[in-house]
């Protein structure tokens, strides 16, 4: 009967301390993962500014975890605030990133009533004035006529480093881009986008295309029909001159505006 008892209270021992071991390492994997949540977000400059409040419960919920797992609190109140702070931290993620997208969206909003006062200002002028002002105007912009067609540059100037938002100094160039295919409705182009050789040539390649993409972007939202436009990005290729000084990697990164000739043939693409 005794030897039964104490076999008894051995399994039970057994079972318990599996359990806690259990329990351990949950509460070690929930605290890790709360760890990385908050780093993610406490170096995001958006969630800074628009979630500070979310950002300092997350971090107060950890420091509470981080205390109670190392002066062995219970595992179920570590994996709790644990929790609590990952939370907190995914509320300021989306806070920052809704403040982020609410600002672009106004900002694309005044952009486009602006690019779209220019347009109803310059239709006072007769509709022969402005083709042959035009005309004149994307062949004085045009860098080359070549077997691809008549090109147009523009520069790594009306773009931040990095980043694929056209400025505001691109509106003139944009604004003589959309009244020349209002008048030529047979016309089509073809974007490009260009990078110099800095970087990684994926990631090169992705912003390329994103920078043709945004000034396809601003002619669809100023009215020009989206099957007139084709977008093209070729990262660090094609490069214009040398790469190996500041001044040739700026005439590298660059977007090129291929025109079609009247009937709406385009030069064959690289």
């Amino acid at each position: 009967m005794k030897h039964s008892q104490v076999m008894l209270l051995v399994t039970l021992s057994s079972l318990l301390l599996s359990g806690c071991a259990t329990s351990h390492n949950s509460s070690e994997k929930a605290l890790e993962g709360a760890h990385s949540a908050f780093q993610k977000v406490k170096e995001d400059p958006d969630v800074l500014r628009s979630a500070p409040k979310e950002l300092i419960r997350a971090g107060e919920a950890l420091a509470r975890a981080d205390r109670l797992s190392s002066y062995w609190g219970s595992s179920e109140d570590v994996a709790h605030y644990a929790y609590l702070s990952q939370q907190h931290s995914a509320i300021a993620g989306q806070m920052g990133a809704l403040n982020l997208n609410q600002e672009r969206a106004v900002k694309l909003e005044l952009e486009r009533q602006r690019l779209q006062l220019a347009l109803r200002e310059a239709k006072l002028l007769s509709v022969q004035e402005q083709s042959n002002w035009l005309e004149e105007q994307m062949v004085s912009l045009a860098t080359t006529q070549s077997e691809r067609g008549l090109v147009m540059t523009l520069g790594d100037v009306l773009f931040d480093a990095g980043h694929s938002d056209l400025k505001a100094s691109a509106n003139r160039t944009v604004l003589k881009l959309v009244q020349f295919l209002q008048l030529n409705p047979r016309r089509i182009v073809r974007i490009e986008g260009y990078t110099d050789s800095r970087g990684d040539a994926q990631e090169n390649l992705e912003l390329s295309r994103a920078r043709a993409q945004a000034v396809a972007d601003v002619l669809v939202d100023l009215g020009i029909d989206a099957k007139r436009i084709e977008v093209q990005g070729h990262g660090e290729a094609f490069p214009v001159t040398e790469n190996a000084s500041a001044k040739g990697r700026a005439q590298n990164r660059r977007v090129e505006i291929v025109f079609s000739d009247e009937q709406g043939r385009l030069g064959s693409s690289r």
